[in-house]
């Protein structure tokens, strides 16, 4: 059974799914995984037909504590301790910092088609909703340092109370300590020294708690939030989920503060990019939208759902990885084609391996299509005064409908945005149209006489098909008993000017039949005539 169906079917009752962000920058591709894990669980729960909502906080009220190196430091350091929510927007004077970088995500959403409930935690504060768990924390202060001490060896002073205000005079929220409560409002002192990064004024007074002048610490708030919204289900990724972590605790001071069951939860792993955990902070990786614009909506939910949710992904948008990713989606797209009648007859129940391409749908059916090699896209989009739309059409094996030319048109965006802004030169495909390239003026005998064969053989053929032309090309190799590495070398340098490239048939289908021939002819005189050469100025 998929994860999400197994969750779907342990549960009872009327569920309330939640995740959240905190907007401290622009938000990362790994934040993602989140998003789509507590979706499919939503999506397991409707589809089990129980009673579900979905909601998604924006934890706006956290304090502004770096400032990414893509946006002006002189201009946001006057805001670092800020809340988020009363920290400008990069651009837009009517906004702000966590409503710009959250409407960059919440758009990537749409494009998921992920729709939760979304609330913003100022309005919680500041609509005096947490009004009631904000005094039930402070009125047991000493039972939440009880557990920050029990769960996660963090001592604190007898007088710390869980909560920071918003310093009436600097506006800083990081910054502040609260120290007293005496039922209707606490005491706080901005301190100079509270954090290594920002510096309080050195305010202190007497000010109530309630209605959005301040806010709980966020393993307290987590608390209170799942109390207020009535959370049943919230995972939470590895970094949050460690013996003694932030979930732990959270979960202790739910029992010990409010003698309640907290929410079902189970930790998922990050998604890696080249290697590296995302950081919305410090601008590490790719972000959320970069990749939502370079894949489209159903390859980058398979991204997420194909790795079981304990196991971390390794994201590198490389040639590989893009040609294999689309490739595996492709191939259980044609498993379930193949076996759809077979699926009928079991109501269209699907197996456990078909399960993440369900869930991978924006809609909520699997709509077959025939597929076109992604691998070829990309190559034909490099060669030059190529109709893309003939090609493709002229090359599939079957007439595409419809939907067909709308995932091929989704393909053809993905090509081109790769090949723009992640490609690597030696990835590109570049051919030489003009002039013969310099690296291919050095062959060995044994290429000049492959090459020679080759070109004779190719005047015959009556068909320019890539298989044709490979089955010609692997020949001649095996005829003349030239390794066919070094055979195909010498082609790829004759049109690329280097070692490697596509499949070498494939490569020449792209290209005239005259202009290949034309083109090995004058490979050949000039590797000829620069052995000539060398041969008089060796003579004596």
């Amino acid at each position: 059974m998929f994860w999400a169906d197994k969750i779907a079917a342990d549960t009872k009752g009327h569920e309330i799914v939640n995740d959240s962000k905190t907007p401290s920058g622009r938000v990362h591709v790994g934040s993602l995984r989140g998003v789509v894990i507590h979706d499919v669980i939503y999506r397991a729960l409707k589809q089990a037909g129980r009673p579900v909502k979905f909601l998604y906080g924006v934890d706006d009220y956290d304090a502004f504590d770096t400032i990414p190196k893509y946006l002006d430091r002189e201009k946001f350091s006057p805001y670092l301790g800020f809340p988020l929510c009363n920290t400008p927007s990069p651009e837009d004077p009517n906004s702000d910092y966590a409503k710009y970088f959250m409407g960059e995500f919440l758009g990537v959403f749409e494009y998921l088609g992920v729709k939760p409930e979304v609330y913003y935690l100022r309005d919680l504060y500041r609509l005096g909703k947490l009004n009631k768990h904000i005094d039930t924390f402070l009125q047991n202060a000493h039972l939440v340092r009880e557990v920050y001490k029990e769960v996660s060896k963090a001592e604190r002073p007898d007088n710390w109370y869980p909560f920071q205000i918003v310093c009436e005079k600097c506006g800083k929220i990081a910054t502040t300590i609260v120290t007293d409560y005496n039922g209707s409002e606490v005491f706080y002192t901005c301190r100079p020294n509270a954090t290594k990064w920002v510096a309080g004024c050195g305010h202190s007074g007497w000010v109530s708690p309630f209605d959005g002048n301040g806010k709980l610490p966020w393993k307290v708030e987590w608390v209170a939030k799942w109390d207020l919204l009535g959370v049943t289900i919230e995972m939470a990724g590895k970094d949050h989920s460690q013996k003694g972590g932030s979930r732990d605790v959270a979960n202790a001071i739910c029992y010990k503060v409010l003698k309640k069951q907290p929410p079902l939860h189970s930790p998922y792993e990050f998604i890696l990019v080249n290697g590296t955990k995302m950081s919305s902070s410090k601008g590490l990786g790719s972000s959320a939208v970069e990749i939502a614009e370079l894949l489209p909506p159903e390859l980058l939910r398979f991204l997420v759902l194909r790795t079981q949710p304990r196991t971390a992904i390794n994201f590198a948008p490389n040639y590989e990885t893009i040609t294999r990713l689309l490739r595996d989606y492709d191939t259980l797209v044609s498993k379930y084609v193949d076996n759809y009648d077979e699926l009928k007859d079991n109501d269209c129940k699907l197996t456990k391996d078909l399960m993440p391409l369900f869930y991978a749908q924006v809609g909520d059916q699997i709509k077959p299509y025939n597929s076109f090699n992604f691998s070829t896209i990309i190559s034909l989009l490099q060669i030059p005064h190529l109709d893309i739309k003939e090609e493709i059409a002229k090359r599939s094996p079957k007439v595409l409908n419809e939907f067909d030319w709308q995932i091929i048109n989704q393909r053809v965006a993905t090509a081109q945005k790769w090949l723009q802004d992640y490609a690597d030169e030696e990835e590109k495909l570049v051919i030489y149209l003009q002039e013969v390239p310099k690296k291919a003026i050095n062959l060995s005998s044994e290429q000049i006489t492959y090459l020679e064969k080759l070109t004779k053989n190719l005047e015959t053929l009556t068909s320019w098909e890539s298989e044709e032309l490979q089955i010609a090309i692997f020949s001649i190799s095996k005829e003349l008993e030239i390794n066919p590495a070094n055979a195909f070398q010498s082609i790829y340098l004759s049109f690329l000017g280097k070692v490697r490239g596509p499949k070498a048939g494939t490569l020449l289908s792209y290209l005239d039949k005259s202009f290949v021939i034309s083109r090995i002819h004058d490979v050949i005189a000039l590797n000829k005539s620069k052995s000539d050469l060398a041969e008089q100025t060796t003579e004596p």
